[in-house]
């Protein structure tokens, strides 16, 4: 018997698979997925350098271990007192960074200085998706995978995964959707995208109010112009009455970085621009801020939203602030990539608009010639070209090359010493310990910087004679401090000779007892 199929013509069995729907693509292929997979690989690239800093002793209690005590306060629902910074010193005397609560959740899950390490690690990496999203509706593919690795293997990024932990890491996917959405012309997104930086950090309301600026230019001015005022309001609010309301000394505790002017405002506003500019540090650090995009970011108006960050650190007296090294570049760097993607993105709009010179010619050529792509199709590609390299040469002199290193694999006998007096000091200890020692305690004990730091809260002072005695019941000291980027091996906050005398002085005057002592380590607790 003969079925309806089998009386089909061939043609016809082809012609219905043709008209058969097309497999799906996996998602992996589909263009959507491309900023997602970008920011899962840089993702485990901070994350591999971070912990394996950790795990080498070369994280600090300044500032991992600050940042530690303030979150695992915030998960234990107290407020954000920090004995590392000081007696009782409420963090956001410090700065202002409430936002910061946001990760009290994961931390309560996984109470550990590994879980502010991998949260910053994914948060820098997610504002590559933004940036990359835009590159590839506005450029095409190609330049979205070069923006990506140029944000990913960017200086400004990785001094920042390579520095223990900070609030800025907050802020940076933030700005990334912000400056997306400006690119998109979608003004009120942009708004609720940066407004949260005013919760982050007191210096990022200036930012707000400069993405206010930029919208009132050009977009709606008056959703730029409020946008502005809030900002500097915010900022100056936070700075003039919040920071002092919780700093145990009433003041803004970072206002001595500022600079005192030359005696009259006429007289300041005349050296500005030579002060922006010395030391040569800061002009160095101003040109490599740029230099990932080749520079072509500076003919963006987005550039401008770096002005704030970049202002406030070149006047500041800080010298930490005007080179390249910790985590001050990482909210730079969006700005960067997203003026190098606007900047593009105008030059290929160029390339693709119809004009009389790219119209066919009405009598065709007696011999045929290879089409000539457009002079600025031409130099879209050469500006990539341009960025990628730029970003390949810069790798080595910054933090991502330690994963190149033979010293970052090797776990040494002073590092095996380290862990063993340091597992036998118990949970719920209070400890004095050395400054890289102090964050592999933070998530089980009270942890303060060995010998007391600081004093009176106050950052810039160094104690020349006998410090406060110790009251913690343990100390663990060590004189070998291993070799870390950013900063140089050696003792800290005070010198070599002082922290001996320090040690000695506990056994000797102070009631403490030694324990263990090993490869330049020194383990004691106070008798009794």
């Amino acid at each position: 018997m003969r079925t309806m199929t089998d009386k089909l013509p061939v043609e016809s069995q082809a012609e219905a698979e043709a008209k058969a729907p097309p497999a799906p693509t996996p998602w992996y292929r589909r263009p959507a997925a491309l900023p997602w997979a970008w920011a899962a690989a840089l993702c485990l690239l901070y994350a591999t350098v971070a912990v394996r800093r950790h795990q080498l002793l070369r994280t600090t209690g300044y500032d991992l271990g600050i940042f530690e005590q303030a979150v695992r306060a915030y998960a234990e629902l107290r407020a954000p007192v920090v004995p590392l910074r000081g007696p009782g010193f409420h963090l956001l005397g410090d700065h202002f960074h409430p936002l910061l609560a946001a990760l009290a959740p994961l931390y309560r899950v996984w109470p550990s200085p590994l879980c502010l390490l991998v949260a910053q690690s994914a948060l820098l990496a997610l504002a590559v998706v933004p940036l990359a999203r835009w590159a590839r509706r506005a450029i095409g593919t190609r330049a979205a995978h070069v923006v990506a690795a140029g944000y990913g293997l960017s200086w400004g990024v990785a001094s920042a995964a390579a520095f223990d932990f900070h609030e800025v890491a907050l802020a940076v996917p933030l700005l990334a959707f912000a400056l997306e959405a400006l690119g998109r012309r979608r003004w009120g997104a942009a708004v609720a995208w940066a407004a949260p930086l005013l919760l982050i950090k007191e210096d990022l309301g200036l930012t707000l109010a400069a993405v206010g600026v930029y919208i009132a230019l050009k977009g709606p001015r008056r959703l730029g112009i409020v946008t502005a005022v809030v900002g500097v309001l915010g900022s100056l609010i936070e700075i003039k009455f919040l920071l002092p309301a919780f700093n145990p000394g009433g003041a803004y505790a970072h206002g001595g970085h500022l600079s005192d002017g030359h005696g009259s405002l006429l007289s300041t506003l005349a050296h500005a621009p030579l002060d922006a500019l010395r030391p040569d540090i800061k002009a160095m650090t101003l040109i490599l801020v740029f230099a990932p995009s080749a520079l072509l970011a500076l003919r963006s108006p987005l550039a401008l939203i770096a002005v704030p960050t970049l202002g406030w650190r070149m006047f500041s007296e800080n010298t930490f602030h005007w080179g390249t090294a910790y985590h001050y570049s990482a909210i730079l760097m969006p700005v960067v990539f997203a003026g190098l993607v606007d900047a593009l993105a105008r030059e290929s709009s160029a390339a693709s608009a119809p004009s009389a010179a790219s119209a066919p010619p009405l009598t065709p050529p007696a011999s045929p010639t290879p089409p000539t792509p457009p002079a600025s199709a031409r130099n879209v590609r050469a500006s990539l070209a341009t960025v990628l390299a730029v970003t390949v040469v810069m790798i080595p002199s910054f933090p991502l090359a330690q994963l190149a290193q033979r010293p970052t694999w090797r776990t040494t006998p002073h590092i095996e010493a380290a862990r063993t007096l340091l597992a036998r000091i118990p949970d719920g200890a209070t400890v004095a310990a050395s400054n890289r020692l102090a964050p592999q305690l933070t998530s089980r004990c009270e942890v303060v910087i060995f010998p007391t730091f600081p004093v009176d809260t106050r950052l810039d002072r160094r104690e020349t004679g006998p410090l406060p005695a110790p009251t913690a019941e343990w100390i663990v000291h060590d004189a070998v401090p291993p070799e870390a980027w950013p900063q140089q091996s050696g003792p800290w906050p005070y010198p070599e000779e002082q922290q001996e005398r320090e040690l000695r002085a506990a056994r000797e005057s102070h009631g403490y007892e030694v324990v263990d002592a090993k490869d330049g380590l020194t383990l004691l607790r106070r008798a009794g």
